[in-house]
């Protein structure tokens, strides 16, 4: 990544705010710009603040997590969310992915998974850890699966969409498939029309739900 990333972190512990920007104080290309200790004060510094990511904890005093990303998705659609926090819980996890978070990572991850899940979250994919992929999963296929939403896909859309799954960006899909990248983003157009999709969170839930990734 080349891009400065402004980045927003909420958290009602200093260690743990801290603790991130010692993690990634040798990173030239990021730039805090704030911390918060609440959802409250992430909205009112969004107000008058350009900020690329926020960084969340879910567990926070006047308005948790949960609440501020679907209000940032509300309000400030163009700033990506990253939750971070120690709740591995089906039911929060299950709110978050309705929420359309860009990202969750436990608490306990390394310095690799969240540069990996920063990188990935602002090149306009999505970074979900192992251990919260495989509760989301076991949820989503306790859904009904219906087959007749696949039938409107091509073989091509299909295979586009299980790597939007594993998050490859659309340069690497193109590289993949030997395709332009242009043509990747018309595929990816359709594929959200078909599947009444509005965000790459919303692909992803598809996918699981109708068995396209296991």
């Amino acid at each position: 990544m080349s891009k400065e990333i402004n980045i927003l972190i909420a958290d009602d512990h200093q260690m743990f705010i801290d603790g991130i920007k010692s993690l990634l104080r040798k990173e030239a290309h990021i730039n805090f710009v704030g911390e918060v200790s609440n959802g409250v004060e992430a909205l009112s510094f969004l107000e008058n603040n350009k900020v690329d990511l926020l960084i969340t904890d879910i567990d926070m005093p006047e308005m948790n997590g949960i609440v501020l990303t679907k209000k940032v998705k509300q309000i400030y659609p163009e700033t990506k969310v990253l939750v971070l926090s120690m709740h591995d819980d089906k039911q929060i996890i299950s709110e978050i992915l309705l929420a359309e978070a860009e990202g969750y990572i436990l608490k306990n991850t390394g310095k690799g998974e969240l540069t990996k899940a920063i990188e990935y979250i602002i090149e306009g994919s999505t970074h979900y850890s192992k251990e919260v992929l495989t509760i989301m999963m076991q949820q989503l296929k306790k859904q009904e699966q219906n087959n007749e939403e696949l039938k409107g896909l091509t073989e091509r859309e299909l295979e586009i969409l299980k790597l939007i799954v594993q998050e490859y960006s659309t340069a690497n899909i193109a590289e993949q498939l030997f395709i332009s990248p242009r043509t990747v983003d018309t595929h990816r157009k359709h594929i959200m029309q078909k599947t009444q999709s509005k965000t790459i969170i919303g692909l992803i839930k598809f996918a699981f739900r109708n068995g396209i990734v296991n």
